[in-house]
């Protein structure tokens, strides 16, 4: 290997596994090699826009299907019968479809009233504190409390479906490190979500016995072409609501706040220009976006960019490099919170694109709203921590000064 390929060789690896600015890398590889095979981890990567956004276009070829790779894990058997993001379709269709009615615009601006009560209680309980963790005391409750008031749960155990998704997710906030005096060991995911399967399990008879006009009563109803959802299906469409669906909404709060720390400039002309909060938070999901990467597997031999990918490869379609491709956007390295027109694919791309994007928007452009009413300036503080991906963060410090 030649000393550039061997450069191009360790960067390849930095980029999968640091929590650094990635730009450099993506800007690099979308130069000189576009469509590559990483050796370390056996897949295939692809950087540019277009190529992006043809392999997400295109479920025939590039497969989501990764169910039978958790076929020996029993406890997620019920996750993967109704999680329609490792669905191609038509299945996918037919579970998406029972599901999209929680999610029409209608629907999501009725819970507007809900995500402002749940983000006022919330910076109520931290008014005057001067420094917190921003994702444990706000941007991690906010969607799990949301999403358990959509889907007809108690709200009463939001705790409970805060708890197993902190641990289900790696957000386990409250977790003593290791070798601190009196540090537990650390909760056991598979035990989580035996717990979090029983629960759902519990509602959805309870909704077969007595209707409820709710997202779990209109599951348990639903019906399409003589068929209805199992009650594994139904879990599994919870769960991923509850885990995968409040995690993006966690981490576009999150970095909202570290881009917004980092540009001053775009901050004070936020406030001073309240039409730019939905432009915002459309720039934050191109510039840092949470989910910057999608996996996929070949169902047959294809070209991209030259390149011939043999059947029954993995694929890693980085959407966070395509976000910033100078071939598509004007001045990429540049965090502009009034680019338009900004096609980005911080909420994925194609069948997949991601279903609560409205109910993620909605949540954010309240939460930001009211932040920027409360907090009469704020900074990020040391020790930021990350889940290994420069836009995942797990901890986020920040000092804060109130109106």
């Amino acid at each position: 290997m030649t000393e550039e390929g061997h450069g191009v060789q360790q960067g390849k690896e930095r980029a999968l596994t640091d929590s650094s600015d990635p730009s450099a890398w993506f800007a690099l590889m979308r130069r000189e090699h576009p469509v590559v095979r990483e050796e370390q981890f056996g897949m295939w990567q692809v950087f540019r826009y277009e190529d992006v956004a043809k392999g997400l276009s295109d479920p025939a070829t590039f497969s989501s299907d990764a169910r039978g790779q958790m076929a020996a894990l029993p406890d997620f058997h019920p996750f993967t019968q109704g999680n329609f993001m490792m669905m191609d379709p038509p299945a996918h269709r037919r579970v998406r479809s029972l599901v999209s009615s929680a999610f029409t615009p209608r629907a999501v601006a009725q819970l507007a009233p809900r995500i402002t009560a749940v983000a006022k209680e919330l910076l109520d309980a931290l008014d005057g504190a001067e420094e917190f963790d921003f994702i444990a005391a706000f941007a991690h409750p906010i969607p799990v409390i949301v999403l358990a008031d959509l889907l007809g749960l108690p709200r009463e155990d939001s705790r409970h479906l805060l708890t197993w998704a902190k641990v289900l997710t790696g957000v386990d906030v409250e977790a003593a490190p290791p070798g601190a005096a009196g540090a537990q060991a650390p909760p056991d995911p598979m035990a989580s979500l035996r717990e979090m399967n029983g629960y759902l399990r519990e509602h959805i008879a309870r909704r077969r016995a007595v209707p409820a006009d709710d997202l779990l009563g209109r599951l348990t109803a639903a019906e399409q072409d003589g068929e209805r959802l199992t009650d594994d299906e139904i879990v599994g469409v919870a769960s991923l609501l509850l885990i995968a669906g409040h995690l993006m909404v966690t981490m576009l709060l999150a970095n909202l706040m570290l881009c917004l720390d980092e540009h001053p400039r775009s901050l004070a002309g936020l406030r001073a220009d309240d039409m730019a909060v939905s432009s915002t938070i459309e720039e934050v999901l191109r510039y840092r976006n949470p989910a910057d990467r999608q996996l996929r597997y070949t169902t047959r031999e294809v070209e991209i960019a030259g390149q011939t990918i043999p059947a029954g490869e993995r694929v890693l379609f980085w959407t966070g490099s395509a976000n910033r491709d100078e071939a598509r956007f004007e001045q990429p390295e540049k965090f502009d919170i009034h680019r338009r027109p900004n096609p980005h694919m911080g909420f994925g791309h194609g069948v997949h694109f991601c279903l609560g994007a409205p109910l993620g928007r909605l949540e954010a452009t309240i939460a930001l709203r009211l932040v920027l009413d409360r907090f009469a300036d704020f900074k990020v503080a040391d020790g930021v921590e990350y889940f290994g991906s420069y836009s995942l963060i797990k901890k986020l410090p920040m000092k804060v000064r109130w109106c």
